[in-house]
């Protein structure tokens, strides 16, 4: 996959961006200038990231697979060493589905209702193929979701979910965070 250059990045307006970062050349960004990006990050073809008024902040080593988006007006954050697989999708905003309003944006805001609130993924999160997480959920560190899940409750640390929506379902090892040590340790040469 072709890959944007350094200035084709610096280009695109971004709040603040690392270093080693990959951005697919096929990838999307509407409010880069509240989008922030750190280091030994690498975006895939087809991603959509839309920062709203609280922005999309996007840690260290973090992967966002094809065909993902992060959209909506509330912050989002990605917490170092989380991994969006692809075809997720991460709302900080949705319609009200109840049928007492109208949906959709080129509706007037008079006659919507629009749910907003921040999502936070925290370090070391795992997010499955195809799962949806929802705005006002808050994934501890270590979570991992498996794929297809759909997240409208916030995670505790170091469980596995799944299904829709997203149950507990197990334990999940804490052994990747001795890797990560090794990993910081080697990187930095101590």
């Amino acid at each position: 996959m072709p890959f944007m250059s350094r200035q084709e990045i610096k280009e695109v307006g971004f709040a603040s961006v690392g270093e080693n970062v990959l951005i697919s050349t096929k990838a999307s960004f509407y409010g880069a200038s509240k989008i922030h990006i750190g280091n030994h990050v690498r975006i895939d073809d087809f991603c959509v990231i839309s920062a709203g008024e609280e922005g999309v902040f996007i840690g260290n080593y973090i992967h966002i697979a094809v065909f993902s988006s992060l959209i909506g007006k509330g912050k989002i954050s990605l917490g170092n060493f989380t991994n969006i697989s692809s075809r997720v999708s991460i709302y900080s905003s949705s319609d009200d589905f109840s049928g007492n309003f109208m949906t959709n944006p080129m509706v007037s805001e008079l006659y919507t209702n629009v749910i907003s609130g921040s999502v936070d993924i925290e370090e070391h999160v795992v997010i499955g193929s195809g799962s949806i997480i929802l705005p006002n959920v808050k994934i501890s560190v270590g979570a991992a979701i498996g794929a297809l899940s759909l997240v409208k409750k916030d995670c505790e640390e170091f469980s596995i979910y799944g299904g829709v929506p997203a149950k507990k379902i197990n334990e999940r090892n804490r052994t990747l965070i001795e890797c990560e040590k090794k990993l910081l340790s080697a990187s930095h040469g101590r």
